[in-house]
C-alpha cells in the first residue's frame, strides 16, 4: 500500500532569482473513499488474486458527486481565496473590526455581485491574516499525511531531557535555565524568537482545504492544512510538502466517523522565461558583475605591494601546537621575539605573547597539553652592504613554560628557543626545554609546597645573551635539568625585490629557451661533450700505459706531422 502513495512529506528548499510574486502553484484534492469501505474493497481484491501485485484504488463515488468531491486550483503567491466560513463571517459588516476585515468585506461584496467564488474547497491564509502565524492546533492535527515513521523523541533525547549541566556552581542566581528538564518539548513562538540568534523574517502562506461533506462546507473542524509556503528576501522558498514532480500523490486521512481518504497533488506551474528574456537577464547580471569587479579593482589597485630595494620582508604565521614531558599540570607559555642587528619590525606590532592555561591530557604514556595557540610576526631585514648575499643572523623566538595550580602557585617548567627558518614554507619544529636547578633539599621542598624556582634574569641566556661580547661563553658550574618539549607549526613567507627579479629572469630564460627549441639543442650538445670527454679519457689512459720511448717517438712524429 505504501507504494501507491508519496510518503516523503518533508519540506523542500528552493533558491530563485526571480521575484516570488511570479510563483504559481496548482493544488488538486480528490476524494477517494472512506477508510472502512476501502479496507473491505482491498480485502476482496487480495483474496481474489493469488500473487501479490500493486492494487490500484478506484474511487467509489458516483459520477454525479465527482464535481463536489474534487477540486483543482492555481494559486499565486499571497493570493487570497476565501473559504465558505470567511464568506459567511465577513458578509456581516458588524463583525468586521479591523481594516483588513473591512477590506475583506468589500471584496466578498464585490464577488457576490459578480459570478461569485471560483473555489469551493481550496482556500488560502495569506501573510496578512491572523491565522498565518497562529493556526489553531486542531487544524494542524485534524488531518494526517502518510509518513513512514511517526516523529517521537529518540533514546538520546529522552536521556538528555533529565541530564544536569556540569559545573552548576558557576551559574548566576538569576539564571532562567533550570538545572533539570533542560529540553522544552513544546516551545512557544515567543520562546523561539528570543532563544534563536538567527531569526530571519519569513513571509508565510497556507493553502487550506475544506474536506467536509458536500452539504456541510464552512465548518472549522473540517479545515485542514494542505501546503505551507515560506520565503524570505534572499530568494529562498520553502515548500512543505514538496511538489509531486510526477510522483504519486499524497494521502490525507480526515478525522471523523467515515475517515475519508483524499488525494493531494501539488505542482509548480509558474510561467517559464522565454529564451530571449533569459539571455537578456544573464547579460544584465554579467554587466553587473563586471562593474562590481571594476569597482573593487579601483579600491584595491593594480600594483602589488613590494618592499623597497635591498629590504627583505619576513612574515611568520605560527601555532603553538602542544607541550609534553613537564612535571606539573595547567601549563601556559610566555614567548617573545628577539631581533638581531639590521632587523626591525612595525612600531605597533607586539613582539611577545602569553598563551591560555591548558590542562594536560593522557596521550599514550605521556601527558600532553594541546594549546593550538596562533601567533604571527612580521620582520624586516636591511643589509648594510649591498654586496651581502647571506643573512648573518635570523630572529630568535624564546619561550618560557610555566605552570599554575589551584593555590595560585607558579612554577617555572622550562626555557627554550628556536630560530626563524631560513627557507620559506611550512615547518614543524619541536623545541626542547630545560630549567635551572638548585642543588639541595630546601629548593625542592620550596618548589613543591610554595611554588617558585630558580629563574633566568635574562631570557637570552638560553642561547647567547645579547650583551655578550667575546669569543667563548662559559657556563661552567651552571646546573640545569632537562624538562619537556614544545611543538610548533610555522608557515614562513619571504618577500624581496631580489627574489622576484630572480624568479622573473629565470622564467624569461626558460621562455626564450622553449621558443628556440633549446631543450633539444642543449641535449644534443651535452651528449656530444660527454662523448668527447669519454674519448679523451680513454686516449689518456692508453697513452699512460705505453713505454717511454714509444711515447717520445710518437711525440716526434706528431711534431713532424705538425711541421
Amino acid at each position: 500500500m505504501a507504494d501507491c502513495w508519496n510518503t516523503d512529506t518533508g519540506e523542500a528548499v528552493y533558491r530563485s532569482r526571480d521575484a516570488v510574486k511570479n510563483l504559481k502553484v496548482k493544488v488538486r484534492v480528490e476524494k477517494v473513499t472512506s477508510a472502512g469501505v476501502i479496507s473491505q474493497h482491498l480485502q476482496q481484491q487480495v483474496l481474489s488474486q493469488q500473487h501479490r501485485e500493486e492494487i490500484e484504488l478506484e474511487p467509489l463515488t458516483t459520477q454525479g458527486q465527482k464535481g463536489e468531491n474534487e477540486e483543482e486550483m492555481v494559486v499565486g503567491w499571497q493570493e487570497k481565496l476565501f473559504s465558505q466560513y470567511e464568506v459567511e463571517l465577513f458578509q456581516n459588516e458588524a463583525a468586521c473590526q479591523t481594516p483588513l476585515d473591512r477590506q475583506y468585506h468589500a471584496e466578498i461584496k464585490a464577488l457576490n455581485k459578480s459570478k461569485g467564488r471560483k473555489n469551493r474547497r481550496i482556500f488560502t491564509y495569506t501573510d496578512h491574516d491572523r491565522y498565518t502565524n497562529c493556526l489553531p492546533l486542531h487544524q494542524l492535527q485534524h488531518t494526517e499525511l502518510l509518513t513512514t515513521t511517526k516523529s517521537s523523541p529518540t533514546f538520546l533525547a529522552e536521556r538528555m531531557a533529565t541530564v544536569r549541566h556540569r559545573r552548576q556552581e558557576r551559574r548566576t542566581m538569576d539564571s532562567s535555565v533550570p538545572k533539570s528538564g533542560i529540553i522544552n518539548w513544546e516551545p512557544t513562538e515567543e520562546f523561539l524568537k528570543n532563544s534563536h540568534v538567527v531569526n530571519n523574517a519569513m513571509q508565510t502562506m497556507h493553502i487550506m482545504g475544506d474536506l467536509g461533506p458536500p452539504g456541510r462546507l464552512g465548518q472549522k473542524e473540517n479545515e485542514c492544512l494542505l501546503v505551507t509556503i515560506k520565503t524570505d528576501g534572499s530568494g529562498t522558498v520553502i515548500v512543505k510538502p514538496d511538489f509531486n514532480k510526477g510522483r504519486e500523490p499524497y494521502r490525507i486521512i480526515a478525522e471523523g466517523e467515515k475517515r475519508d481518504i483524499w488525494r493531494l497533488t501539488i505542482e509548480n506551474v509558474s510561467t517559464s522565461m522565454y529564451p530571449e528574456e533569459r539571455d537578456r537577464e544573464q547579460n544584465m547580471y554579467k554587466d553587473l558583475y563586471v562593474r562590481h569587479k571594476e569597482y573593487l579593482n579601483s579600491l584595491v589597485g593594480q600594483d602589488f605591494e613590494m618592499p623597497p630595494i635591498g629590504l627583505l620582508r619576513y612574515v611568520m604565521n605560527g601555532e603553538i601546537v602542544s607541550a609534553k614531558g613537564f612535571e606539573y599540570d595547567n601549563l601556559y607559555i610566555h614567548f617573545f621575539l628577539e631581533l638581531p642587528n639590521n632587523w626591525s619590525s612595525l612600531p605597533f606590532q607586539s613582539l611577545s605573547g602569553v598563551t591560555q592555561t591548558c590542562r594536560t591530557k593522557s596521550s599514550g604514556k605521556e601527558n600532553v597539553a594541546f594549546f593550538s595557540y596562533p601567533f604571527s610576526f612580521e620582520a624586516f631585514y636591511m643589509s648594510e652592504k649591498e654586496s651581502d648575499e647571506l643573512i648573518p643572523q635570523w630572529p630568535v623566538l624564546y619561550i618560557k613554560v610555566l605552570s599554575v595550580d589551584s593555590w595560585q602557585r607558579y612554577r617555572t617548567e622550562g626555557y627554550g628557543y628556536l630560530l626563524f627558518p631560513a627557507m620559506p614554507g611550512k615547518h614543524t619544529i619541536t623545541c626542547q626545554t630545560w630549567r635551572p636547578l638548585q642543588t639541595g633539599t630546601v629548593s625542592a621542598l620550596r618548589r613543591f609546597f610554595i611554588g617558585g624556582s630558580a629563574e633566568l634574569e635574562d631570557h637570552s641566556y638560553v642561547r647567547i645573551p645579547g650583551t655578550f661580547k667575546g669569543e667563548r661563553l662559559s657556563r661552567f658550574g651552571f646546573c640545569t635539568e632537562t624538562t619537556g618539549s614544545v611543538t610548533f607549526n610555522l608557515h614562513c613567507i619571504q618577500q624581496a625585490r631580489a627574489l622576484a627579479d630572480a624568479a622573473n629572469i629565470k622564467k624569461r630564460r626558460q621562455k626564450v629557451v622553449d621558443q628556440l627549441g633549446g631543450f633539444s639543442q642543449q641535449g644534443a650538445v651535452s651528449a656530444i661533450l660527454e662523448a668527447f670527454q669519454r674519448a679523451r679519457r680513454k686516449m689518456q689512459e692508453a697513452r699512460e700505459s705505453l713505454p717511454g720511448d714509444v711515447i717520445s717517438s710518437t711525440s716526434q712524429l706528431q711534431l713532424e706531422s705538425s711541421a
